[in-house]
């Protein structure tokens, strides 16, 4: 033990304290019998499709329309591509995802533990070696450090070990150094590590995005895909091409869980916590209430501004900041968009009002069509209105054929555009109505009424 003499105070030192020592093990698995690698890549999909469960119920019962973004027509509307589609291109890119994730796990070794409480105590000697070199930095500005340890060591003897740079009286650690070790073990590093990671998946995922969108190739080949949904909606959120999918989700966070040099349970959270994220930013709700949407700037109604016609060329940040676009001056600066998307609500609501006036009349227990019997029942029909003797059947017939006339005219016109398939069921109707119609007015014709 050496000492240190200050106006008559023996301020005790010691060498460095010893780190303990660990014996490694193989960490148990969160769920016996699954490696945590594959729980990793199944807690993904589970979060993908459990969050947007959510906000399907809230489109499909048209729950708190109040906070939507878009009407349900305009998701009928607008969107290029059926939810199925996009229900199946999403399961396909979360395949790739899980066996590259599974790939990636295999050439890993497995995960061990037991050397906690030695990193903690390595943060503990760190803290030590920089008390040791505070004396020095304190001299640097004029202030005596050992000579303020010496007024503080009776009352506060801590201050004083930590001024005379570490000297203290027992062996070992300072209960504040192993505190202190195991705080920035278990929640600075980790924090870092997250920011890091953070700023590592936006940086390249807008980097990659806006070059989508610059590049044509890149565009009409990779991103046109995605932005065949107009209208976002939740599970719509990792509807890309497989390709476009690889490069700029599962190599962006995959790249950013390797460098940060993350846990395998870190990097579950991290890319639980970036697939809600992504879900959230693609709901189509703006809630008051979710706190996913006031974190940052980034949030649903940033992001489906991106998927507007009028703001393809913004917005190209996600899924957690904004700070790249601020930077570099894509973020959308035409101010309110609400008579915007008042717009393009009426526009796609007078399609499906369109749409519904030209479909085939469906009726109740309606029944098949054969043309030969709805022929002859019609005739049988209308002579039973002629042999009524309380009524004028001639009259009646008369009325509900100018009725139908005048409504056949205030039908708004049908969309002149043949089905894909060639086969076009609205025609084949009004033809089917021409012909029963031609028939009538024979019968008309026959009563002697025109």
């Amino acid at each position: 033990m050496a000492t240190n003499a200050t106006a008559g105070v023996m301020l005790p030192t010691f060498n460095m304290p010893a780190l303990p020592e660990y014996t490694l093990k193989v960490r148990p698995a969160i769920v016996a019998g699954l490696p945590d690698a594959l729980s990793q890549m199944l807690m993904l999909i589970f979060a993908y499709w459990a969050t947007s469960a959510v906000f399907h119920v809230f489109d499909v019962y048209d729950l708190f329309p109040q906070y939507r973004l878009h009407t349900p027509a305009e998701i009928t509307k607008r969107n290029k591509v059926t939810r199925y589609e996009v229900f199946r291109d999403v399961i396909v890119q979360q395949v790739v995802q899980t066996l590259f994730g599974v790939a990636i796990a295999w050439w890993d070794p497995p995960e061990m533990m037991g050397k906690e409480q030695y990193d903690i105590a390595v943060w503990a000697l760190r803290l030590r070696v920089a008390q040791s070199y505070l004396p020095t930095a304190l001299r640097v500005i004029g202030v005596d450090s050992v000579q303020l340890a010496t007024k503080s060591y009776q009352h506060h003897p801590t201050v004083a070990a930590v001024l005379a740079g570490g000297a203290y009286q027992s062996p070992g650690f300072a209960s504040w150094e192993l505190q202190a070790g195991w705080l920035i073990y278990h929640v600075l590093v980790p924090f870092l590590q997250f920011s890091i990671a953070i700023v590592l998946v936006d940086t390249w995922q807008y980097f990659v995005h806006r070059a989508m969108h610059m590049n044509k190739f890149l565009y009409t080949w990779l991103h046109a895909r995605h932005h065949r949904l107009y209208v976002p909606y939740a599970y719509g959120a990792l509807y890309n091409h497989p390709v476009e999918g690889f490069i700029l989700d599962t190599v962006g966070t995959g790249s950013a869980y390797l460098l940060t040099g993350m846990t395998v349970r870190q990097g579950m959270a991290f890319f639980t916590a970036a697939t809600i994220k992504t879900v959230d930013d693609h709901c189509g709700y703006h809630f008051p209430w979710d706190p996913l949407q006031h974190l940052t700037g980034n949030n649903a109604a940033y992001h489906d501004i991106h998927h507007q016609s009028w703001g393809i060329k913004t917005n190209f940040s996600q899924p957690f900041g904004t700070f790249w676009d601020r930077f570099l001056g894509t973020k959308w600066t035409g101010g309110d968009v609400s008579s915007r998307y008042e717009r393009d609500r009426i526009a796609a609501q007078k399609k499906v009002d369109a749409d519904a006036a030209n479909a085939p009349s469906t009726v109740t227990n309606s029944p098949a069509v054969d043309l030969d019997k709805a022929q002859k029942q019609a005739q049988e029909s209308r002579q039973q209105v002629l042999d009524d003797p309380k009524v004028d059947g001639r009259i009646v017939i008369a009325e509900e054929a100018r009725e139908e006339k005048e409504v056949k005219q205030q039908t708004p016109r049908r969309s002149t555009r043949r089905s894909v398939s060639g086969f076009d069921p609205k025609a084949i109707s009004d033809r089917m109505a021409g012909s029963l119609h031609g028939r009538s007015t024979a019968i008309l014709h026959a009563d002697g009424l025109r």
